[in-house]
């Protein structure tokens, strides 16, 4: 071909090339017009990601979209599946669109949000919401009636997945949006959607899945667990950075003795200073006991706020809190003291401030809470910071700069838990059945198990079919029939199936008491211990209400309202929050800069006077030194260590570091643990500075770490701990059927009972094995407790043998008396040591 030729071939190319994309503008132009033609009608111009989201997917493109909360991601989300079943002629009936969010208080939301345009623009489009609420004369219309968008959770999917007429249900399906990605992500619930989106792509292959997060740093990561490992996803980033205001409550005076709590509640006169009756705001609090207590506090200090004022966090009956958030919607009620309950994506528009009450302890919660406020697009999130200590000022500080440089939490996904694969099983065979290597096949192209072995897949399969090897002579751990005519295994007994099915998930809480008045509706929800240490006639505060306990029967505690006061709150499993990786981070610098006098935010600058005691007694430690403080009391010999790495790294490093001392030395130690630092506590003549000196290099030693913690903890009943959570998801034993839960101690029992099975004739299983996994690196985050131990190994060992315990070491005093018995209040305790510590300087 000449040179001529070669340019005509060439500009022939180019010229079908430009006509074929000239067409397909065209098309989408077209398939576009009545998705604009309703932002016109809402005098709206939709914004450059939300058009180049529609392009993408009406391209045939899957993906995952990331930006500020309230940019409008719901809508680049559904409206190019909405465009492209609006341009379809056919249009068949079915489930098109699968919509799985978190949260069932989402699910109204979504639902009233898709249905907006959809009724005002009268497209003949079908919207249903599926999830735990919905009544079941509904479920049964959706299955015969199905409509176009199915709004579900990872849930409410998995059981419709157990429906024997799955297939039948989903085959239309060619859209899947996962709301708040970055909440499902790092748990096991995200795992579960994994599995279920493995199921629907073995269906169809052309399966479009598109993420939606937030707040999330791992973005290629993400992406890859929405999708699977066979799709490219396509990044949607770049909405206007959303502003965040913070303005930080400061004390009059900072005490040189900080500790957990000696705040809070004291400085609730600057927080009611600090806010607007007429202006729309959420508290949120840490925990819901510290919900309770604050909204107690408030109904005490402003009495004008009576009908204005609400309490909403996860322990209340779902239709008072839905009654509190459509009151939210309307106005009606200004400020709520909520918890987590209310911090993904439910619309409120009308909240325009948000209060932090104690530290959020990450920087990606911070900005989700923060984006309740001023919910739009470009809108500006105002948050009043309120500390509950001194000490988490430096907190604030280091999140200022967190949020300055950009930067957000990784969200670690689950490594390969078997127990949620055994349970998807189960919920296959339930359903339309499996073939066994399709179904591995399909499990394989998931993030999380593509490293699955053929010897792990047949162990969950013959443990499914078998019972494994301990468990075959019982006839409800067989659970799986292999159809040889269909090459399909499945559930053959209705029981079973029917029992897995009402077990489904894995959301594993203590069995929970139903709270309901004696005569009247139900209240909410509390734990069992709680219950457990109640007598009749004995008052306490729930839900915002003086309750009197009456009676425990079958699970429900009834109540009445009472008029005598009570402290008494109940306490919920699982409060305690530690600080995130990126957040320690930010905090050793925050330290270092403290130690060279740089207060360059307003915390830091009220932290003087503390900085300024604690060099008095010791040293703040810069970046590339690590702090041990020593001294002697009436209690015994204390050691205090500050590695700045969040709670539970430090409950290892304490356990670690006095197993190791007393192989040295023969004692008994206490260890106490903090967000900055741990103690240990040895009795009197105990020669703590003579180990610290002669053999420190000993305790930073990282080598064999995995059998050094083994032997400093308790290693098995940490692993039967988490081994119960195992079984309940695994399906090995389950709450049983509604309205016979079964108690703390008969699932205790249960779990104790396999484990010690297995633990001794099958020590290899696999079940079990994931349980340690788990211990080791989620509960103790070992790899985090290494980094910090090898960090330590290169800094500057700094010993201050002390007159007594300065600033940073107070509150680890405090955490002490926390847990310990007395006829005193913890709050008369610290007095008294606050009393005895200025004695001894004065």
């Amino acid at each position: 071909m000449t040179n001529k030729e070669q340019e005509e071939d060439k500009g022939d190319q180019l010229y079908k090339s430009t006509t074929e994309t000239q067409e397909e503008d065209k098309k989408l132009k077209v398939q576009l017009a009545p998705i604009k033609d309703w932002f016109n009608s809402k005098k709206w111009q939709p914004m450059p990601f939300q058009l180049k989201t529609w392009r993408a997917y009406l391209n045939g493109e899957s993906g995952l979209i990331q930006v500020p909360t309230g940019s409008g991601k719901t809508l680049a989300a559904v409206m190019g599946p909405i465009a492209r079943y609006l341009s379809d002629s056919k249009h068949q009936k079915g489930v098109k669109l699968l919509y799985i969010t978190p949260l069932r208080a989402l699910s109204r939301d979504l639902g009233i949000a898709i249905q907006e345009p959809i009724n005002e623009m009268e497209w003949k489009i079908k919207v249903g919401i599926r999830n735990g609420d919905t009544k079941s004369s509904e479920r049964t219309r959706q299955l015969s009636n199905p409509p176009d968008i199915l709004i579900t959770t990872p849930e409410s999917l998995s059981v419709l997945i157990s429906n024997k007429k799955a297939s039948e249900i989903f085959k239309g399906v060619d859209t899947v949006i996962l709301d708040e990605w970055h909440e499902l992500l790092g748990s096991k619930r995200g795992t579960q959607a994994e599995l279920c989106l493995s199921w629907l792509r073995e269906m169809n292959h052309k399966l479009q899945i598109w993420a939606i997060s937030a707040t999330i740093g791992n973005l290629q990561q993400a992406a890859r667990h929405a999708l699977g490992t066979d799709n490219q996803a396509t990044l949607i980033t770049g909405a206007a950075t959303r502003l965040t205001e913070i303005k930080s409550l400061l004390p009059d005076t900072i005490d040189g003795f900080p500790w957990a709590g000696h705040l809070g509640l004291r400085m609730y006169e600057e927080l009611i200073a600090a806010m607007n009756p007429g202006i729309s705001t959420l508290l949120f609090t840490n925990t819901r006991n510290q919900s309770e207590r604050w909204h107690q506090c408030l109904r005490f200090a402003c009495p004008e706020m009576e009908g204005s004022l609400a309490l909403h966090h996860s322990a209340i009956d779902r239709a008072e809190r839905e009654s509190i958030e459509a009151a939210v919607k309307a106005g009606e009620i200004r400020w709520v003291v909520c918890t987590s309950s209310l911090d993904l994506g439910v619309d409120f528009q009308p909240v325009e401030q948000v209060v932090q009450i104690g530290s959020p302890k990450n920087l990606a919660r911070l900005l989700q809470r923060a984006g309740r406020s001023a919910h739009v697009p470009g809108g500006t999130s105002q948050v009043i910071f309120m500390p509950t200590n001194a000490l988490e000022l430096l907190e604030l500080s280091a999140v200022r700069r967190g949020l300055t440089e950009g930067l957000v939490e990784k969200r670690k996904p689950p490594k390969q838990p078997m127990d949620v694969l055994v349970q998807h099983l189960t919920t296959l065979a339930c359903g339309p059945g499996f073939e066994p290597e399709k179904t591995y096949k399909s499990i394989i192209k998931t993030e999380t198990y593509k490293n699955l072995s053929r010897n792990d897949w047949q162990w969950c399969v013959t443990f499914l079919e078998k019972g494994g090897e301990c468990l075959g002579a019982y006839p409800r751990y067989r659970k799986l029939v292999f159809i040889k005519e269909e090459n399909q295994y499945r559930v053959e007994e209705n029981a079973i199936a029917r029992l897995h099915r009402f077990n489904i998930g894995t959301i594993t809480a203590a069995p929970s008491v139903t709270v309901r008045f004696v005569r009247g509706a139900v209240i909410g929800h509390v734990e069992e211990t709680f219950i457990g240490q109640l007598k009749p006639k004995d008052v306490f505060f729930f839900s915002g209400r003086q309750l009197e306990f009456v009676r425990l029967k079958q699970m429900t505690a009834y109540v009445k309202n009472s008029k005598r006061k009570s402290k008494l709150v109940p306490a919920w499993a699982g409060g305690q929050m530690a600080l995130s990786d990126l957040l320690t981070y930010h905090l050793r610098q925050e330290v270092d800069r403290a130690s060279r006098t740089i207060h360059d935010t307003p915390e830091l600058k009220a932290l003087e006077p503390l900085f300024e005691r604690q060099r008095d007694l010791s040293i703040l430690p810069k970046n590339d030194q690590f702090l041990i403080e020593t001294c002697n009391t009436r209690e015994g010999s204390h050691l205090f260590a500050y590695p700045f790495e969040g709670r539970f790294v430090h409950e290892g490093i304490g356990f670690l570091w006095a197993a190791r001392l007393t192989r040295l030395e023969k004692g008994t130690i206490t260890v106490s643990v903090n967000d900055y630092g741990f103690e240990l506590l040895a009795q009197k003549g105990y020669p703590m500075n003579t180990l610290l000196e002669d053999y420190a290099d000993i305790l930073f030693e990282s080598n064999d770490l995995e059998k050094d913690l083994c032997k400093a903890l308790n290693m098995s009943e940490l692993v039967k701990r988490r081994f119960r959570s195992i079984c309940q998801i695994s399906g090995l034993m389950n709450q049983g059927f509604p309205g016979s839960n079964k108690t703390t101690g008969q699932l205790q029992i249960s779990a104790t009972l396999l484990y010690d099975v297995f633990s001794k004739h099958e020590p290899k299983n696999k079940l079990l094995e994931q349980a340690r996994h788990e211990v080791l690196n989620d509960q103790l985050e070992i790899s985090r407790l290494k980094s910090a131990l090898e960090r330590g190994q290169k800094q500057e060992w700094i010993h201050a043998h002390t007159a007594r315990p300065g600033p940073l070491a107070f509150p680890l005093l405090v955490e002490r008396l926390n847990n310990r018995m007395s006829n005193e209040s913890v709050l008369e305790r610290v007095m008294r040591m606050k009393a005895e510590a200025e004695k001894r300087e004065a």
